[in-house]
């Protein structure tokens, strides 16, 4: 199945960031008949539909979603947020570095935001074909394969997006039985979000924006009901939770 005929009427949250932006413009070249390119700026990628929404403020995640019901039934949510440091916090590398403002942070971006746009933006996605609500999450945020520790907020966020997710694909099912929410992990993708940490990842594995998009596009598109509630990376292996 091609990606444009798998999604004719695409959201992608978060598109002014490098992963959401290549995910619009991927979506585009593919041919997607409308794409809404949603971000805290507004600012138009390409040819997409643009509008604001900021996912810390649950009207403005309403507002957004009343503005995309407008196009008609959509069968692809990608929420393209996320954090891991910014000027005033940073993954701890020990419990020792822990701060309540820190894992509010986290949580906030990581995990309540996206938690606001599945409340207001599942209801967009059809009851009678198949349709997929996808957020970015991150290998890191599997408990099972934690084996080097640190990054206690940003695991744990992620961890809780990953729960999340398992939690609304179990309703959703239920009047929505095509329906598939998943989490994405992009891999190491050259970003602003992972330009800190890229020292020791081999070339071959930090992907460019356009490279990661098109993976995750390709997964999301590959991706059946059976397989609702999991976490998958870009090369669409699952991720253990």
């Amino acid at each position: 199945m091609s990606r444009a005929a798998a999604f004719a009427n695409a959201v992608v949250i978060g598109a002014s960031g490098g992963i959401g932006q290549a995910l619009v413009e991927a979506l585009l070249a593919d041919g997607t008949a409308t794409v809404h390119g949603l971000s805290r700026s507004g600012t138009a990628v390409a040819s997409a539909r643009a509008g604001p929404v900021d996912i810390r403020d649950e009207e403005s995640v309403a507002a957004a979603a009343e503005r995309v019901r407008e196009s008609g039934p959509v069968d692809l949510v990608i929420v393209a947020t996320g954090l891991l440091h910014d000027g005033r916090i940073s993954p701890e590398k020990t419990y020792r570095g822990l701060s309540a403002d820190a894992l509010a942070n986290y949580f906030a971006v990581n995990a309540i935001g996206p938690a606001l746009v599945a409340k207001h933006f599942l209801p967009l996605l059809p009851r009678d074909r198949r349709a997929v609500f996808a957020c970015l999450s991150a290998r890191v945020g599997s408990i099972g394969d934690n084996r080097l520790g640190g990054w206690y907020g940003y695991r744990a966020s992620k961890a809780a997006l990953n729960m999340l997710i398992r939690t609304w694909s179990i309703e959703v099912a239920r009047t929505r039985p095509q329906a598939i929410c998943v989490g994405l992990h992009p891999g190491t993708v050259d970003t602003g979000l992972s330009a800190p940490f890229q020292a020791g990842v081999p070339p071959e594995k930090l992907f460019s924006p356009a490279f990661s998009a098109r993976c995750l596009l390709d997964v999301a598109a590959r991706l059946t009901p059976e397989q609702t509630g999991g976490c998958y990376a870009w090369d669409g292996e699952r991720i253990v939770p």
